[in-house]
């Protein structure tokens, strides 16, 4: 099986001497990248999509969204994605290393933004006509300061690309209706903070009582935030990290089933397989001759 290729910013950079920032038109970009993008890859660095014109498919992490006039997508380091685009499609994408951004917001990590950090989150939010109208200005303007000589270049992109990811957290935040009432931004945080345990932690350890320990309270109360979050358990979290992170071994490393599963904290293989199909709705195999490159 090939494995799917990872790319990086400079493959899309032309020459120019930078390869922490990207930014371009969709028109653009498809013709720019098109001998590296026309398969299904991933990347090393973050993204953000912002559809203005036409319609297609995005296919993140082996889920399919809808693409239309509004669609703003973010992409992590590592996923995998895809897409099928009509021929009038337009709008703007601009990437950035971890580094160029976090070296300027010491105390302020992507991670923390919800569509970057949680595999729960949706990658894609559908804006209004205002809402498009005010990220379309905020894009565009992304684009003149990049290609500009201006002074202090760089923190005014990074200004801007904040003013992108803070209005999508709130817009996702209204989304899943957390409001701004102490509480509900208490079980926001503690969601967070259980993501990222869950980051570091799941191939060895796939218990809720575990995480809740490490967080300070009961099992009860963090499916209760798990539930008011995104409408899922705690398990369910924690469970759909390890098939989709057992997807991505099934797709990039040259290894049988049986090694995976033991990879992935699992001595039993059968019990795998199990947790696998009532995840996904199929078997690994099924999986690797639905997806297979």
């Amino acid at each position: 099986m090939n494995s799917i290729s990872v790319l990086h910013i400079e493959l899309f950079q032309s020459g120019r001497n930078t390869s922490d920032f990207y930014f371009n038109s969709m028109k653009e970009h498809l013709v720019v990248g098109h001998r590296h993008i026309e398969k299904p890859h991933r990347h090393d660095f973050y993204a953000a999509v912002l559809f203005t014109k036409g319609k297609g498919v995005h296919e993140i992490d082996f889920q399919k969204y809808d693409v239309s006039e509004g669609s703003l997508f973010f992409l992590s380091p590592g996923q995998i994605h895809s897409w099928e685009l009509s021929e009038d499609i337009d709008g703007y994408i601009f990437f950035c290393s971890q580094e160029f951004y976090e070296m300027h917001y010491v105390n302020q990590k992507l991670r923390n933004f919800p569509f970057f950090g949680s595999v729960s989150f949706p990658r894609k939010l559908q804006l209004d006509n205002d809402e498009l109208i005010k990220n379309d200005n905020l894009f565009q303007e992304l684009g003149r300061e990049h290609q500009s000589q201006n002074v202090m270049k760089e923190g005014f992109i990074l200004s801007l690309m904040s003013q992108v990811f803070i209005n999508a957290t709130r817009l996702f935040s209204k989304e899943i209706d957390i409001h701004a009432s102490s509480a509900s931004l208490a079980y926001f945080k503690h969601y967070q903070d259980f993501e990222n345990l869950v980051e570091q932690h799941f191939t060895a350890q796939k218990s809720i009582s575990y995480y809740a320990s490490l967080l300070g309270i009961t099992p009860k109360h963090l499916n209760r935030i798990a539930q008011t979050v995104v409408q899922k358990t705690a398990t369910d979290i924690i469970t759909e990290r390890v098939v989709l992170e057992a997807k991505r071994m099934l797709m990039y490393l040259d290894e049988g089933l049986v090694e995976i599963a033991f990879r992935l904290g699992y001595e039993e293989y059968s019990y795998f397989i199990r947790v696998f199909r009532k995840s996904s709705g199929m078997t690994p195999t099924q999986f690797m001759r639905k997806y297979k490159v």
